[in-house]
């Protein structure tokens, strides 16, 4: 069972960051036939079609494909974005907009940065969630220079403080509120969303939850109709996609 210690040293939450690979999972995804392409409903795309999930998570396209892909990440996972570089258009838009594949991210947080990272990504709802993810992913480097510059003095001072003010006081640190500030999530609705104390435990539970039922010890891991699958990087994911029929 994974347990998170949120007053960890902050050596310990960055070594935390350095993402391990995926422990292998099921490869038993067969070749079937080729999955035919479903149509949007006129004047909308799939790519455009979003909504939460009962795991948690967020999943963007057909509600009924025939291919479900779903990728635990960490926003402070380096094979997280590396996948999302890689892999997010032309998922995007060779896959979901065919109909024939839906993309859930299911977030799998693993020390404070990327909790506080996570609750701003869904501050605004589902609809921004993608966009906001990657972009975030994107500020990694900038993220874990900040959380270095703060020493272990304050960031442990701010894992000490009430829970309603901790993911506040940490994403001032870390610039995360000017940086979602940016990208339309005004400065008060993003330190109400940090200090919902409610939500940061939704995302723990889900994370212990996921970790508990699919064996997960490193990010990313991917299911594909619900079947943990080998694969870190989209050519592996890819391959996988296409012999569940989505080609």
């Amino acid at each position: 069972m994974r347990t998170f210690n949120y007053i960890a040293p902050l050596a310990l939450a960055l070594a935390l960051t350095a993402c391990g690979e995926a422990t292998e999972g099921e490869t038993g995804i067969s070749s079937g036939s080729a999955v035919e392409a479903v149509e949007a409903p006129a004047g909308q795309k799939w790519s455009e079609t979003v909504s939460k999930t009962e795991s948690g998570g967020v999943v963007m396209g057909n509600p009924d494909a025939p291919i479900k892909l779903v990728e635990y990440m960490s926003i402070t996972c380096s094979h997280c974005k590396d996948f999302g570089e890689e892999a997010f258009a032309p998922l995007r838009d060779q896959y979901v907009e065919s109909g024939r594949v839906s993309f859930e991210i299911r977030n799998f947080v693993r020390d404070p940065l990327d909790l506080s990272a996570a609750i701003l990504s869904r501050c605004s709802g589902e609809a921004p969630f993608f966009p906001l993810t990657e972009q975030a992913l994107g500020y990694q480097a900038t993220m874990f220079e900040k959380a270095q510059a703060m020493g272990e003095a304050t960031y442990s001072d701010i894992l000490k403080s009430a829970p309603e003010s901790r993911f506040v006081r940490l994403a001032e640190q870390l610039g995360l509120i000017t940086f979602f500030q940016q990208r339309g999530i005004s400065e008060d609705q993003a330190k109400a969303c940090l200090a919902d104390t409610a939500a940061a435990e939704m995302l723990m539970t889900n994370t212990q939850k996921a970790a508990e039922q699919f064996d997960i010890e490193g990010t990313p891991t991917f299911l594909i109709n619900g079947q943990k699958v080998d694969g870190t990087n989209w050519t592996m994911i890819e391959t996988k996609l296409k012999e569940a029929g989505a080609r």
